[in-house]
């Protein structure tokens, strides 16, 4: 997959992580990891990811065999966003981000075309997914 695809599918893993691990937006203590992410032009980005895979511009990044491990729960919540998000092309994904709610309130009034490094917030991630799950 393309770096922009994995940021994508990085953004919605930590969004559902939050919102399936965790009881209410006031106490989120259960993230999938520690960095947030920030409000870039293409959608969510997570910085320290960029810098790893933007070698790879819009090519494809190549497998590794590196494991992670993660609990049960943590392993369905990836397969349920792999299932829902993998079959959409990197500029779908980035298209389906801007049109949500945690990407556009850190944009704040930016123009399309302006960068930021604006990071969403946790609270507002949590509340709009959760919001999708009861609907």
């Amino acid at each position: 997959m393309s770096p922009k695809k994995l940021q994508k599918l990085m953004y919605y893993a930590y969004a559902w992580t939050l919102v399936l691990t965790n009881e209410d937006s006031q106490q989120l203590t259960n993230r999938l990891f520690d960095e947030q992410f920030e409000a870039w032009v293409h959608g969510p980005v997570l910085k320290q990811i960029y810098h790893a895979y933007n070698q790879y511009g819009f090519s494809e990044i190549p497998q590794r065999s590196q494991t992670t491990e993660f609990t049960p729960d943590v392993l369905d919540i990836l397969g349920q966003v792999w299932d829902v998000y993998g079959g959409y092309t990197a500029n779908e994904l980035e298209s389906m981000t801007h049109q949500e709610l945690p990407w556009q309130e850190a944009r704040g009034g930016l123009s399309p075309l302006e960068a930021s490094n604006q990071k969403l917030r946790d609270r507002t991630v949590f509340d709009f997914y959760i919001s999708r799950a009861a609907s």
